[in-house]
């Protein structure tokens, strides 16, 4: 392959556009829809076309949407810059679908350890009853029905005599202990569906404290479900630690917020634009404060 077709495929090269993603589940970010009239400044993100329509520039995705200019204005003009929340683009926008998708997994993890929690404390508040009726019942499998069809010695049985040796305090312990970890990952799930960095930093210590865990298990013995488990718990420490420049790596905290604000900022708008719109007075309506869009 030459140089020239080798630079065709990497124009051609498909990619995952996040900002389309996020349009088509909430719609197009459009700002002045409502306004009597338009700026000059305001042609990054509004332009008159011919009489009784307008050019709308999507906040997030770039598209440009025409629309009719509106009947009955709500406002005189639209907001300053600085008064505008700018949705999410670029690597930002990507991040937080990638931290949502986390959160999702601690969901998942959520429901199914607290419907654990609730069988530990059923079991441990039954746990007379329920021996008497699984001593009964393996009573007469093993000769009620001709002869010893259970063997003693499968794992089955095996697990289930040691769950009825333990106490009904060590069964209540073992609840608690399974409770406060849903509630811990309860709380991660939150911050990290709202991107929040404490919830990362919680999220990383977590989950690394977890791996040589994972790592011991599979020493014992292999299985599919150990191998994805300690990939997929691997995949989130390296990635919160380097993308999301934790404990000060890679510039740390400032260093994420800048890149955030260069992905998402009025400048990453500007740089998008064709040069003949941002040759109006750009800070004329106070560029210099900037909010972006957290949700």
């Amino acid at each position: 392959m030459d140089a020239a077709s080798g630079a065709a495929g990497r124009r051609h090269r498909r990619h995952v556009s996040y900002e389309l993603i996020g349009c088509g589940l909430h719609g197009h970010a459009l700002v002045g829809t409502t306004a009597a009239s338009l700026r000059p400044e305001d042609a990054i993100f509004a332009l008159p076309g011919p009489p009784g329509v307008r050019w709308y520039r999507c906040l997030r995705c770039d598209a440009w949407v025409v629309l009719r200019a509106p009947v009955q204005p709500t406002m005189p003009e639209p907001p300053d810059r600085g008064d505008i929340t700018l949705p999410l683009r670029g690597r930002p926008l990507r991040d937080r679908y990638v931290l949502r998708l986390i959160a999702v997994d601690r969901a998942v993890h959520v429901l199914v350890l607290t419907a654990l929690a609730v069988a530990v404390f059923a079991f441990a508040s039954h746990r007379g009853l329920l021996h008497h009726e699984y001593t009964r019942i393996l009573s007469d499998l093993q000769g009620g029905l001709g002869g010893p069809i259970v063997d003693p010695h499968s794992v089955v049985v095996s697990d289930f005599n040691h769950l009825f040796a333990l106490s009904t305090a060590k069964l209540y312990l073992a609840g608690v202990a399974i409770a406060a970890y849903t509630a811990l990952l309860a709380v991660e799930m939150v911050g990290l569906w709202f991107a929040r960095r404490w919830a990362e930093y919680l999220t990383f210590a977590e989950t690394a404290v977890l791996v040589p865990f994972e790592i011991y298990e599979l020493t014992r013995s292999l299985s599919y479900l150990k191998i994805i488990t300690l990939v997929l718990n691997l995949a989130i420490v390296i990635y919160l630690l380097f993308a999301h420049r934790l404990f000060g790596l890679r510039g740390g905290g400032a260093a994420e917020r800048a890149a955030h604000e260069r992905d998402s900022g009025w400048a990453a708008l500007e740089r998008a634009t064709p040069t003949a719109l941002v040759a109006a007075p750009a800070g004329a309506a106070g560029h210099g404060a900037t909010r972006v869009d957290r949700d």
